[in-house]
Order: structure tokens, then sequence, then C-alpha cells
């Protein structure tokens, strides 16, 4: 929109193993990647250096996820401090409705001190990839 808002967007496309009710996207698999994608969204401002560790989260569920079509995944930071942030986001369907929103708190933390795997393996930095796009249009979610 034309907020100026930086939102973080993830791509995902769901499948029979993440369905619920037959054609439907399973609640719990909302939930995860609504959380993931919000506290990965401080990267924006912090790259890969800090992540979010999830403190509080609530969703709202507006309509039924539906399988096999590629759904947007958008979050922002709503607000920011010292040691921790806010966040909002939502999952959007093709037609670009929102079908599940969420906002949570998160404690800022570097990965490092998340974990001891190793933390030189490719999965667990941010990888740029040939096709990843600058920006994406989203619709203005008010924010």
């Amino acid at each position: 929109g034309s907020s100026g808002v930086r939102r973080l967007v993830a791509l995902f496309t769901p499948a029979d193993e993440h369905q619920s009710y037959p054609g439907r996207l399973h609640g719990g698999i909302s939930a995860a990647i609504l959380d993931e994608t919000i506290g990965r969204a401080i990267m924006i401002r912090h790259g890969g250096d800090i992540w979010g560790v999830t403190l509080e989260f609530s969703m709202k569920f507006r309509k039924p996820v539906p399988l096999d079509c590629q759904l947007k995944v958008v979050a922002s930071i709503t607000a920011e401090g010292r040691r921790s942030f806010e966040g909002e986001g939502s999952i959007l369907c093709p037609d670009g409705s929102v079908a599940v929103s969420g906002r949570g708190k998160y404690l800022k933390m570097p990965l490092e001190k998340i974990t001891d795997l190793d933390l030189d393996a490719d999965e667990w930095s941010v990888q740029s990839e040939p096709d990843d796009p600058e920006s994406l249009l989203c619709p203005d979610l008010g924010g």
C-alpha cells in the first residue's frame, strides 16, 4: 500500500498433508506459518543477526484457507523496544482477502543464543536466490 510500511512476505502453497478438514488448511499450520513470519519480520530491520522468540501470540480465523494454491503471508513490526518487539501479519488468499490474521510479542535474540546447533549450515542463514523478488504487490492492510 501507500503507507510505506515495510513488510516481510513469505509464499506458501499448502498441500494435502497440511489439511484438517478436506481441502482446508489446518489451523495449527496457519498458526505456525503466521508466527514464524511475524517473528522473522525483525530481519527487515536487523538482517539475519536478530531473530524473534515468541512470548505471546494470538490470531483470528476469518475464513477457511484453501489448499493447492499459493498463499502470501505478510508481516510487519508494529513496535520495537531494546529487548522485544511486537508484530502483526496475515495469511492472504489468492484473491487478496485476509483468511487469518495474527499478532504477537517477541523477544529479540541472536540465533547463537537460541540454539547450540551448527549455525554455519545454509538452512539457518538468510540465503539469496536468483529468482528472489525485490518486492511484491500486496493489498493495503491498513497499516
